[in-house]
Formats: structure tokens, C-alpha cells, sequence
């Protein structure tokens, strides 16, 4: 009977040890997620710097896409410039084009026709009415991404894309940042209030 209930003691102790260790974030995650607020941080600085470098150019808002966090992960961050706060974020698709068939690494392109994401800085252009409903139009700021608006690179939505985050990758689109519906209405609001150019980011 000493050795049943010495027995269940012990059992009980290691599995209550188990479940604090399950419930430690490891160290792998926890620097990757530190890189990313670090890569963050730093692409808003640059941006801060970029947008008052001429008046057409929104200083309040902009729009950041980190491509080094998973794509079932939250990786399109709005960003609140004046007040430096985080005001939301969603999952965004990346190109097909873009895939190596390895999980976790990407390749870009700024090529006609690559299906691929091109890294940069863009500047939010016109709406139309495309196939996937209401869109904006992208002009590349940089060597990277210069052939966006000839490459019909867009902000758009997609109903495919899920709201909530997955553990597996999501759709893919032909090159352009794609978003969840929902997502996409948060997104439309800022842009169709504001009186200058918004700037969106692609980086990794």
C-alpha cells in the first residue's frame, strides 16, 4: 500500500514538472520572435525617416510586411507612426514564385512573370475594380521592386486567405500582397482616409 501511494506521488509530481516545462517558450522561439520585433523596429525607423523626406507621403500610418515569420503566421503589421504603436496585424500570402521548396526559405524577384514577391518600399497607388474585387495599385521605391506597377503587383484581398492564424502555410498569390477579407476592410478604411500616399514595406 506505502509503495501504491509513494508510487502515485511521484507520478503526480513528474507530471506537473512536465507541464511547466511544455509551457516554457524555448529559446528558439523566443529569439526568432525577438528578431522579428528587432527587424521591426528597425524598418520603422528607416521608414520615419523616408516619409518626411517629401509631403506627399502619409507620417502617421504605415504598413509593414515581414517575410522571414511563416506566412500562417501575423505578419502584416499597421503601424501607427505618430504615436509609435502597433494598431493591428494579419496574415498575408506571399508569391508562388517565391517558393524554394524548402520550409522557412524564400527567394525574391522583381522579374515579369517570376510569380514572385519583390522586397522594398512601395507606395499605395489608385483603387480599381480587378478580379479579385476592389484593389490598389503598388509603385516599387526601390532597385528591388521597381517593376511592380508593370508586373501588376497589388494590395488585395482573397477569400482563401484564413483570419485566424495556422499552423501550415497559407494560399500563395501571383507575386502580390494578399489578405484576408475581413483584414483587407481595416486596411481599405486607413488607405481611403488618408489625403497622402501610404508606404508599405516587404522585407525579410
Amino acid at each position: 500500500m506505502k509503495k501504491s501511494i509513494f508510487f502515485l506521488i511521484f507520478i503526480g509530481v513528474f507530471c506537473v514538472g512536465f507541464k511547466c516545462i511544455h509551457k516554457e517558450e524555448s529559446p528558439q522561439l523566443s529569439s526568432s520572435r525577438s528578431s522579428s520585433e528587432e527587424k521591426l523596429a528597425g524598418q520603422i525607423n528607416e521608414i520615419k525617416k523616408f516619409v518626411n523626406t517629401s509631403s506627399k507621403y502619409n507620417t502617421e500610418v504605415g504598413f509593414f510586411i515581414d517575410m522571414g515569420i511563416a506566412s500562417g503566421k501575423k505578419r502584416f503589421f499597421i503601424y501607427d507612426l505618430k504615436n509609435n504603436k502597433l494598431l493591428n496585424k494579419g496574415l498575408v500570402g506571399h508569391g508562388s514564385g517565391s517558393e524554394t521548396g524548402i520550409p522557412g526559405k524564400l527567394k525574391f524577384s522583381n522579374v515579369k512573370n517570376s510569380l514572385s514577391t519583390s522586397l522594398g518600399k512601395y507606395s499605395i497607388g489608385y483603387s480599381y475594380e480587378g478580379t479579385f474585387g476592389k484593389a490598389y495599385k503598388l509603385y516599387g521605391l526601390d532597385k528591388s521592386n521597381s517593376n511592380a506597377f508593370d508586373r501588376n503587383i497589388v494590395l488585395h484581398k482573397y477569400w482563401e486567405v484564413p483570419f485566424e492564424e495556422q499552423k501550415n502555410p497559407i494560399c500563395n498569390s501571383q507575386g502580390c500582397p494578399m489578405v484576408n477579407e475581413k483584414f483587407y476592410g481595416v486596411i481599405e478604411k486607413i488607405i481611403d482616409s488618408s489625403k497622402k500616399k501610404i508606404i508599405l514595406v516587404i522585407y525579410h
